[in-house]
């Protein structure tokens, strides 16, 4: 018995549980078995210690070269992740706004009996003092007004001249103002005969003194309430519009005009291009108006085309019209759409500003230009502790005088000198005027000839001085350009994912197969009592 005993065979031993590294060692040795990452398998397998270092330098090389490669798309996803296109499809005309015709004449006030312009800034010059006591208040408050507006201004005092009335710059210029009806005597639009012009164009106070705009915003839809230029000249519109005006704003720039908009919009629009429609304006002024003390030799006109929603400086850019003279200018629209997937962007990334994204202290609509002067102003208000007249400015912001004028005019200068500072960029990003992400800008071709009064009906006066131009589209269509994504967050990842299989074999399973060893394989291993 107990032989059989003895015979027995010995009961089965349990495994011997290994350490927690043999168990991390033996799943990392299964993984390299089964991964499908190019070069791993020969990590686990049992081969010489040379291929083994020849394998894991070729990893590391195209390990390198792939965060390299990673690298240099995200930089270009998060520096530069719009590009800008031309549509694939062409525009309509009628599709935007004709463009806001600024007029600007040379002649700044009508010439009457007394002391003319140059004679006033020497006598400034010498005496300023008894300039005062010899003139009455309408000639000084006069003569004050045309420093501020003469681009030929160059006084040597820098003196404040005394007053016994408060001097009101606007009030002044209506009443220095030539009369309309003898500089404007013939308009026509869109295609209508020759209609009385006060039915199409709208008084602007500019730092040239009183302009005149056509198809411009009110001021009541493009400054904000508390300005000047909203009380000022917010009822400043065509005193009897025509139907081709009504003035029921129906545009904005980003959205373009309201769904189911009449044909007479406003800012008016146009159905055709070509010289038969457009705008024809024919502006007439007296010889011995023109004072060239105040702006130089060059007599005539100042034309600026600008969107309807932009307020332009009129010394910035213009087209030049001579008396005697006629142009014609045929716009080309250049237009910049943008897609809403991109807002997700920081401005900076995306170079553009959306409608709502920058508020504006005067205007209520943002453009690049508005911008501009918008920060002009405030630099001009810091630096000289006041502004100039014409500038958008809120009741509580004192005019400049005769004896800050050297300031002001500098101002302009030194704010473009200091964008090449690095400590002006620094304090002030706020002024960091970047395009409307939606831009409507004009070219424009200009052709020019003799223009004969007798030819249009008008009467031969020797003193009488005739000009007249003429703005019409140049083509029916034209292609936009299109602000879009680069980079969208799926050609992103399928980039780096083009990057990652390319260098190293790797797909979207490939990590989910590391994760899977190293976590929940390697937690089966551990509960199963492996180690």
């Amino acid at each position: 018995m107990a032989n059989d005993i003895n015979t027995w065979p010995d009961p089965p031993q349990r495994p011997k549980k290994k350490t927690l590294p043999q168990g991390i060692k033996e799943t990392f040795f299964e993984y390299c078995s089964n991964t499908s990452i190019h070069g791993i398998k020969f990590f686990g397998e049992n081969r010489s210690w040379t291929e083994r270092i020849i394998w894991i330098c070729v990893f590391i090389a195209s390990l390198y070269w792939c965060i390299d490669a990673l690298k240099e798309i995200a930089d270009k996803y998060r520096e530069t992740p719009v590009i800008v296109s031309f549509s694939e499809k062409s525009t309509d005309i009628w599709n935007i706004p004709f463009p806001a015709v600024t007029i600007c004449s040379e002649i700044k006030r009508t010439q009457r009996s007394g002391p003319s312009y140059s004679d006033l800034s020497e006598w400034y010059d010498e005496n300023p003092h008894d300039l005062a006591k010899n003139l009455s208040s309408t000639d000084l408050h006069e003569f004050l007004t045309m420093l501020q507006i003469c681009p030929l201004t160059a006084i040597e005092n820098d003196v404040r001249i005394p007053l016994a009335e408060p001097l009101d710059f606007f009030q002044t210029l209506d009443e220095m103002l030539p009369d309309f009806e003898i500089t404007f005597p013939i308009c026509a639009w869109f295609y209508s005969e020759a209609v009385e012009c006060e039915r199409l164009l709208t008084k602007t106070y500019t730092e040239e003194g009183i302009c005149y705009t056509f198809n411009a915003l009110n001021a009541t839809d493009l400054y904000r309430e508390n300005t000047v230029q909203y009380e000022r000249m917010g009822l400043s519109q065509p005193m009897d519009s025509i139907e081709t005006l009504n003035r029921t704003l129906s545009w904005t720039l980003a959205e373009g005009y309201a769904e189911n908009s009449p044909l007479f919009t406003y800012p008016a629009r146009i159905l055709k291009s070509g010289a038969k429609t457009g705008l024809h304006v024919v502006v007439r002024a007296f010889k011995n108006d023109s004072d060239s003390s105040c702006t130089g030799p060059m007599q005539g006109l100042k034309i600026l085309l600008h969107a309807p929603d932009d307020v332009q400086m009129v010394s910035e850019s213009f087209i030049r019209l001579s008396m005697q003279r006629q142009v014609s200018i045929a716009v080309k629209p250049q237009m910049t759409t943008t897609s809403k997937n991109i807002e997700a962007f920081t401005p900076a990334q995306r170079q553009c500003q959306m409608p709502d994204e920058r508020y504006l202290r005067f205007f209520k609509v943002y453009t690049e230009k508005n911008c501009e002067l918008e920060c002009l102003t405030n630099f001009t208000l810091a630096q000289c502790g006041c502004v100039r007249f014409a500038m958008p400015r809120t009741w509580d912001m004192p005019v400049c005088r005769e004896d800050q004028m050297e300031c002001y005019a500098s101002a302009e200068g030194n704010l473009s000198a200091m964008f090449f500072s690095s400590d002006f960029k620094e304090s002030t990003n706020k002024c960091n005027c970047l395009p409307a992400c939606t831009s409507l800008d004009y070219d424009v071709e200009i052709s020019e000839g003799n223009f004969k009064a007798e030819a249009i009906g008008e009467q031969y006066i020797d003193d009488l001085e005739y000009a007249a131009f003429h703005i019409y589209f140049k083509d029916n269509k034209f292609f936009t350009s299109h602000r879009s994504e680069l980079y969208g967050y799926y050609d992103f990842i399928a980039s780096c994912g083009g990057i990652f299989g390319l260098f190293m074999g790797v797909s979207l399973l490939s990590v989910f197969e590391i994760l899977y060893h190293v976590t929940l394989r390697l937690w089966n291993n551990y509960k199963e009592k492996k180690y």
